[in-house]
């Protein structure tokens, strides 16, 4: 093999990285810490990797080191499917950008890429957590990085490195109180290891094999939420910035000077800013002495508010009167919602999503489907709705991808969709709209009724496969061995005073029948609350609720 890492050694290795991720996956996928039915880890950490494998097949067979890894990064960042996914393909795009331009890599450069890949990662993520794939990961190129300074071989590296993302993997639960609960490590993790696991089989000459597993390994979610204080900073500033050689950590590190709320995404040649600051006119400068702006456009937010104020009280005013006799046409807003089930997605389009993508529970769609639904809506505006947590990264990335502007309301379940498809005024603006719809995701509490699928132990609740289990905003709350009794329980404990309409959705597993009498004890059970009880046709999920 040589000193040095070069492109045909680095396509068996990734080609190895997938083979054995794929013979994994549904050990990974069945490890998760709550034992509901939609354990996908491994599903979609092996679908991102099989999208990146088409990309590095499009490279010839001369490909060097650097053009295969550009071609593993924007094969996985175009299918990236979930959370795990998302992280995968940002630690194959920081590794690609250190080795840009490098026909082969020596184990300490190899090294630095892998340590490139875990920066970009983490940055990735708005509020990085420990205990996950991006700990497993971190640890692994610390190692590597070690090993390449000792004069370690490729083999001796990737081993050291493989070796201590197993160790970090052990000591995950120590980090995440949620894993060591459940006595699981995180699925995530023990996807990287595959990936590691699949590198060191190929530069040792080994046919990829998987390990054989048996223990459970947990996934272990990204929380992104976005939380308003005072208003520091005024002017909402975007910028589409082009140029030749951006360098994009440097622009960040000025620009963060001038305010909060940044982002600064893209490549060395194009690149999206936003920032909230009092200064836009020095973002600008700074911006300018890059390269060429394309696109400028500054809010202010302060502006904003006063004018949601003015209109929401208009609209108070509006509501009391008769309606007028002309039709107000719709702004050229578009929605795109991610749902399952024939009745959701029927409800879903009747509220005004103009495109709905069929997934959610198991079936976590890729960016790249995401961006063509965004780009397919017909308007130069789209609100995204993910209704699903494990969506959420997915759709952040396809939005900076998207040939549109896309604004994300951070829904994480299908009845808080629905709560912000109400929300939204055909009259009102866009940022209006968004405010709206965040809100009414916020007073929205959602519930969830299934199955489990292994054994566990949540709080005080030791789960045998097959109990009915009912959750409440993402939280285990009941169990018991039919959908009707669990719907009761959880109701009791989640109902209150404040509550005045309980909505729920029946999947297609539960008679119309019995969904009726449910609604009907439902009704008597909570003479003040409006019972309302659709078909929602969803698999996996008895019933799904949402009160407001």
């Amino acid at each position: 093999m040589g000193v040095s890492l070069d492109g045909p050694t680095f396509r068996r290795m990734v080609e190895a990285a997938a083979t054995v991720l794929e013979q994994e996956k549904a050990v990974i996928d069945a490890l998760n810490v709550f034992p509901v039915p939609d354990g996908d880890t491994g599903t979609n950490m092996a679908l991102t990797m099989s999208s990146a494998l088409r990309e590095l097949a499009k490279a010839g067979a001369s490909a060097d080191v650097g053009e295969l890894t550009k071609a593993l990064a924007l094969g996985s960042l175009m299918g990236a499917r979930g959370n795990s996914g998302v992280i995968l393909s940002q630690l194959f795009r920081g590794f690609s950008r250190e080795a840009e331009g490098k026909a082969t890599l020596n184990p300490a450069e190899f090294a630095w890429c892998l340590q490139a890949g875990v920066d970009t990662a983490y940055k990735a993520v708005m509020k990085p957590v420990e205990g996950t794939i991006l700990t497993v990961a971190r640890y692994s190129a610390r190692a590597a990085i070690q090993a390449g300074r000792r004069g370690a071989d490729l083999v001796q590296l990737l081993d050291q490195a493989y070796q201590e993302a197993d160790r970090a993997l052990v000591r995950t639960p120590d980090m995440l109180p949620v894993l060591k609960e459940a006595g699981v490590v995180d699925a995530g993790g023990q996807g990287l290891l595959a990936i590691l696991r699949g590198y060191l089989q190929a530069a040792r000459g080994l046919e990829p094999a998987p390990l054989g597993l048996d223990a459970p390994a947990v996934h272990a979610e990204f929380t992104i939420t976005e939380e308003m204080g005072d208003l520091t900073f005024i002017y909402d500033t975007e910028v589409l910035l082009r140029g030749t050689a951006l360098a994009l950590d440097e622009l960040r590190a000025e620009l963060g000077e001038l305010g909060d709320s940044l982002l600064v995404v893209g490549d060395e040649e194009t690149a999206k800013v936003h920032v909230h600051t009092n200064n836009p006119g020095s973002v600008l400068e700074r911006c300018l002495a890059r390269g060429a702006l394309l696109e400028i456009e500054i809010k202010n937010m302060k502006e904003q508010h006063e004018a949601i104020k003015r209109e929401r009280e208009a609209r108070e005013e509006f509501e009391e009167q008769p309606p007028p006799a002309v039709e107000v046409p719709r702004q050229e807003t578009g929605v795109v919602a991610v749902a399952v089930g024939d009745g959701l997605c029927r409800i879903i389009r009747s509220l005004g999503a103009g495109v709905v993508i069929n997934g959610g529970q198991t079936m976590n769609p890729s960016a790249a489907e995401i961006v063509q639904a965004l780009e397919s809506a017909g308007a130069s505006q789209v609100i995204v709705l993910p209704n699903n947590s494990n969506i959420l990264l997915t759709a952040r990335q396809a939005a900076e991808l998207a040939g549109v502007a896309a604004h994300i309301v951070p829904t994480r379940t299908v009845p808080q969709g629905v709560a912000a498809l109400l929300a939204m005024s055909p009259v009102a603006d866009l940022e209006t709209n968004l405010t709206r719809m965040n809100q009414a995701v916020e007073r929205t509490v959602s519930g969830e009724i299934t199955y489990a699928v292994r054994q566990s132990r949540y709080r005080d609740l030791d789960i045998q496969p097959g109990d009915v289990i009912g959750l409440v905003d993402e939280e285990i709350l009941a169990k018991g061995t039919h959908w009707r009794e669990v719907l009761l329980d959880l109701l009791a404990r989640a109902v209150r005073p404040e509550h005045e309409v309980l909505t729920l959705y029946y999947g297609q597993d539960v008679p119309e029948g019995e969904a009726g009498e449910a609604g009907e004890t439902l009704a008597e059970t909570y003479p003040d609350l409006e019972v309302e009880i659709h078909d929602g046709g969803q698999p996996l999920y008895y019933m799904l609720f949402s009160l407001e």
